[in-house]
């Protein structure tokens, strides 16, 4: 039985970056970028208004309260490159500023001297207060220059990316291809059909949800799921179509401790994979197990309680996914014990808790009751995990302990202590 830290450098040396592939930028949200983005033109491209009014030559100096200026066009969003000979030009928000010109005057801030058309076209103004040169005006690349590199690889595409590219006119981006996960649950008792009834010794599958959801929030694509017995060669079926379907990952819950019915680390071992580590020194889940399948496809074998799945998931394949994402390594947060904890020394402790935001803005965290790894509602009420290392030990109330999210991608919902 190895460590922690030592189970996760076995497993991150065989988690290797997948390929990169061209994505349209309409379906990238989520995709992780292989290279950086660099602008291939300056935002905004060309000078325009700010707001609505009149743009006006300064000449380089401030424009006095009073002055009066002819009109000698307008300017509406949309429109093309225009030279001004002098004087003003009515403009609109986000239109171009004319060749020759080179300040905004608000229209709240001008008096309408002269119009024509029925008052539509006007013709003359004065301002009504004075001017500071190149005011109300948004100079060309003041929000990106062109070359700027404005995202760079390992960012996760989300709304404001999505924003950027469109705005840049990026219509494809190199984006890492999704690692492709296969779920295989395993137990003559598991029932898939929730709406099958139960015959006496039976239970519905919870795992395959669970684990579905969870990896497609973490970035991989679940291209299959299935339910077997305690059966080595359902097992080796399983197995192979996951291979046939195009699997990079492979998880599997049940069969991995030491009854009559764990078959997993033999089934594995007689189809040439080589066993990275069976077992290692944490809690909920011990009986993990990983390995390397001969076409460099990962295996990861969890203990089937929920949470002893849900611990397997979160922190060992959740990291090999992120490497297979080129993502950086995660970082936990910090947040203080609102109560004791007596931790199990010589295991590392994974622990179902709420965390939440103080008065002053520290965050707390609280160990929920009921830790033991049976138990679905416990999931269900926590919003982070509290990890505890190896040590363990006495905690204090106010310890500083190692708080991580759901998932890599979804950090905790915080809420004001009570």
């Amino acid at each position: 039985m190895i460590g922690h830290e030592q189970a996760l450098a076995i497993l991150l040396a065989r988690s290797r970056r997948l390929e990169s592939v061209s994505l349209p930028v309409a379906e990238a949200l989520d995709a992780v970028l292989a290279e950086a983005v660099a602008s291939p033109q300056a935002l905004p491209p060309f000078d325009n208004a700010a707001m609505d009014g009149f743009a006006v030559d300064s000449g380089g100096r401030a424009l006095e309260a009073g002055l009066e200026v002819a009109v000698g066009g307008e300017q509406a969003a949309g429109d093309g490159r225009a030279r001004a000979e002098g004087g003003a030009w009515e403009i609109m928000t986000g239109a171009r500023i004319p060749d020759g010109l080179d300040t905004v005057v608000p229209v709240e801030q001008v008096e309408v001297l002269g119009a024509e058309q029925g008052g539509a076209l006007r013709t003359r103004i004065r301002l009504a207060a004075a001017a500071v040169p190149g005011q109300h005006v948004r100079r060309r690349g003041e929000d990106v220059d062109c070359g700027t590199v404005v995202m760079r690889a390992g960012e996760r595409l989300q709304a404001p990316h999505l924003a950027m590219l469109s705005a840049l006119g990026v219509s494809h981006v190199q984006a890492v291809r999704r690692p492709r996960v296969a779920i295989i649950a395993t137990g003559r008792e598991l029932v898939a059909d929730p709406a099958q009834a139960l015959a006496s010794g039976q239970i519905r599958d919870s795992n395959s949800p669970f684990l579905h959801a969870r990896l497609a929030a973490a970035g991989a694509q679940v291209i299959w799921r299935v339910v077997i017995g305690d059966d080595t060669i359902a097992f080796q079926g399983a197995l192979d179509q996951a291979l046939a379907m195009g699997a990079d990952v492979i998880v599997s819950t049940g069969a991995v401790s030491q009854g009559r019915y764990d078959f997993v680390p033999s089934a594995l071992r007689e189809c040439g994979a080589d066993i990275g580590f069976h077992k290692v020194r944490i809690r909920p889940g011990k009986p993990l197990l990983f390995a390397t399948l001969p076409g460099g496809q990962l295996y990861f074998g969890l203990p089937g309680n929920p949470v002893s799945t849900a611990v397997g998931l979160r922190f060992f394949v959740e990291p090999a996914l992120a490497a297979m994402l080129g993502l950086p390594a995660e970082v936990p947060l910090r947040a203080r014990l609102e109560a004791p904890w007596h931790a199990r020394s010589g295991l590392r402790m994974h622990l179902h808790a709420r965390l939440c935001c103080d008065a002053e803005g520290r965050l707390v965290a609280t160990v929920l009751p009921q830790q033991q790894s049976f138990r679905l509602l416990p999931l269900l009420q926590a919003n982070a995990w509290v990890v505890v290392p190896e040590a363990g030990g006495e905690l204090a109330a106010g310890q500083l302990v190692d708080v991580y999210g759901p998932g890599h991608w979804q950090p905790p919902m915080l809420e004001v202590c009570t």
